[in-house]
């Protein structure tokens, strides 16, 4: 089994992004725990109203993976780094998005 680790730097929480058609905010970072293992998700809200064709938003939660090391350095915009594993697997992602559905209010789930 081919397993894929990266560095993820945390972004700031509660900070506007702006995008080309709008901007977006990641409002809250947190854990699962699935099989002994912790799942680092983030859920933002993005903001439609700077396109051609209309305005909108949605609410989604990102899944950078699970969890080697927590914080365990900086990058060069000294926001916290954690080491992930990615999670490929469909029959683990599909338990996953059915965990963060009913934890978050969210439209979708989407993995690094």
């Amino acid at each position: 089994m081919n397993e894929t680790f990266h560095d993820f730097s945390h972004p700031e929480l509660n900070v506007q992004v702006t995008a080309i058609g709008g901007s977006y905010f990641m409002l809250k970072e947190a854990r699962l725990q699935l099989n002994g293992e912790e799942i680092l998700y983030l859920v933002g809200t993005a903001i439609f109203d700077t396109t051609c064709c209309g305005t909108g938003g949605c609410a989604y939660a990102l899944i950078p993976g699970f969890i080697r090391k927590w914080h365990y350095k900086s990058d060069t915009n000294s926001r916290p780094v954690s080491l992930v594993k990615s999670i490929s697997d469909d029959r683990i992602r599909k338990k996953i998005r059915e965990m963060v559905f009913k934890k978050e209010f969210v439209h979708q789930v989407d993995f690094m």
